[in-house]
């Protein structure tokens, strides 16, 4: 199955490795980091010009990326839970 992260952007579920609110999880260093890191890399994916609500971390074939989304990290976390 799918999850709609916004605009025309979909992840396979499989994919996700966790869905965090952008708003709490960029405060720590750690997490800051690790964005900067997959951005110096090419692997950020920003869905919607809107303003970013949640992250998606993904792990896919070529690695992990990140997708930047307007949607909320609980509204994500619900579509994924109605899925099974």
């Amino acid at each position: 199955m799918y999850i709609h992260l916004g605009e025309r952007v979909s992840v396979h579920d499989s994919t996700v490795i966790g869905v965090f609110d952008i708003e709490n999880t960029t405060i720590g260093q750690d997490t800051r980091r690790f964005l900067n890191s997959l951005e110096k890399q090419g692997r950020v994916i920003s869905v919607s010009e809107d303003m970013p609500k949640s992250f998606v971390v993904c792990q896919e074939p070529d690695g992990e990326k990140a997708y930047i989304s307007p949607i909320s990290a609980a509204t994500l976390r619900k579509r994924a839970k109605t899925m099974f």
